[in-house]
């Protein structure tokens, strides 16, 4: 029987790496050695890195800067547990990473891209460097000198605390990219919302309030939102996104994995364990504990009235249980991906960005939409806040609530009725991405 098992996991992980040798492509990494001096360094003193795949053809004067995920360390114990690793090391970074989803530069993954990609890591921080801020400029500056002065189309994006950064620094990228130039930015499950826990305590905006203080942010964190509230809640992106004048794009779970894991139930709250199994898998979770999800998607919602109606404001909230959607290729754009309106992410955003058409769809409660692919998680990884959540075992289930394939979908101005549909479209541009981090 553990024969038996052992060869099926093999089996598992072998169709895992086909997948991703088809559907992605590695990319190496680079260094910028030039920023030791300048001061802008990771959390144990090397310099910061991404990896960068040019652009081509068509593709050369666009850029699509991607800031990867991985949380915050919000104090020096948590900021020295992850000093040694690729979330505080550019030394321990991978030398190649496989893009695809968002990143891919195959047309058949990205039918619109002539890619260029630059995906820029963490910027990373007892000897403890707390350099995030000229790491980003340093980052930045280096792109520029390989052509992105030259840039026509320029997006900033980011996944889950990439997605964050890519909201705050998103007036700032516009700022640093030529004048004339198209400069949008997509967030990638990083609206985090301030709310409390299962408990009744406002866990989530302590830990934040501890992320500022310990690298020193408020100074970097936008003034019209500081001016007016304590620093840590200028972390929430619903205090800042009223003041951010370039066209943003949101996608969103509206019962995004991490958060429920790391502000609605986190393990503090939780003492005895009654979420564990929900967290893992949503289709564990009893009938209150989805009525408590239900309250949290009602928050998130009402998180997002600050976003305002302007058509340059994009939104695409779905009801599945999942966190970054953008990167992986099955949730970006494939036959099954999740889709709103009968639209997959990639269409959605591509169209936003082109200026074809706006897109602002607010999915109907989990469990309605047979499109989405719910992550379920290893039970032996429960991870902590500090801990990126990439490190997660997540596997796509089965479609939920299968045989019902009609639902009442969203605008964010008002409500329409659709029937949710397998579609495959197909969309999207871009060049250049950076995984880097605030």
């Amino acid at each position: 029987m553990a024969f038996a098992i052992l060869a099926q996991c093999l089996n598992l992980l072998l169709c895992a790496l086909l997948l991703l040798k088809t559907e992605g492509f590695n990319v190496g990494i680079t260094y910028v050695q030039n920023a030791v001096a300048k001061g802008a360094v990771c959390l144990d003193g090397s310099p910061p890195a991404y990896h960068w795949d040019k652009g081509f053809g068509a593709g050369m004067n666009n850029w699509l800067v991607h800031i990867e995920g991985g949380g915050w360390c919000n104090n020096v114990t948590t900021c020295l547990s992850r000093k040694s690793t690729r979330l505080g090391s550019s030394k321990e970074m991978v030398k190649e990473i496989a893009f695809s989803g968002l990143l891919s530069k195959y047309q058949k993954f990205n039918p619109e891209s002539r890619l260029g990609t630059v995906m820029g890591h963490h910027l990373q921080e007892t000897n403890l460097h707390f350099r995030g801020a000229r790491v980003w400029l340093a980052v930045i500056e280096d792109l520029l000198s390989k052509g992105m002065r030259s840039a026509e189309n320029a997006i900033l994006s980011g996944c889950s605390a990439g997605g964050l950064t890519s909201l705050l620094h998103c007036d700032n990228f516009r700022a640093l990219v030529p004048i004339g130039a198209k400069v949008k930015c997509l967030s990638d499950a990083g609206y985090f919302i301030n709310t409390k826990d299962v408990s009744g305590t406002q866990h989530i905006e302590a830990f934040y309030s501890e992320v500022v203080a310990t690298h020193g942010s408020a100074k970097n964190l936008p003034s019209s939102c500081t001016s007016k509230m304590r620093p840590g809640l200028c972390f929430f992106p619903q205090n800042i996104v009223q003041q951010i004048k370039t066209p943003i794009f949101l996608v969103n779970a509206a019962y995004d994995s991490w958060q429920i894991k790391n502000i609605l139930a986190p393990g503090v709250a939780d003492p005895h364990g009654y979420w564990h199994s929900c967290k893992l898998d949503i289709k564990n979770c009893s009938p209150t504990q989805l009525s408590t999800m239900q309250d949290f998607r009602t928050q998130f919602l009402s998180a997002l009235n600050g976003l305002g109606t302007s058509s340059s404001r994009g939104l695409f909230i779905d009801s599945c249980y999942a966190h970054c959607q953008t990167e992986m290729q099955e949730t970006w754009l494939r036959d099954d991906s999740p889709l709103l309106a009968r639209t997959t992410i990639a269409k959605a955003v591509g169209d936003w960005f082109y200026d074809r058409s706006p897109f602002q769809k607010i999915d109907c409660p989990y469990p309605s939409n047979p499109t989405c692919h719910n992550l379920v998680f290893d039970s032996n990884e429960h991870l902590p806040m500090n801990r990126s959540w990439v490190n997660l075992i997540t596997t796509n289930s089965s479609d939920y609530n299968a045989n019902d394939r009609s639902c009442t979908q969203h605008n964010i101005h008002q409500s329409s009725n659709c029937t949710c549909i397998r579609n495959s479209s197909h969309l999207f541009l871009f060049l250049i991405i950076l995984r880097a981090m605030f």
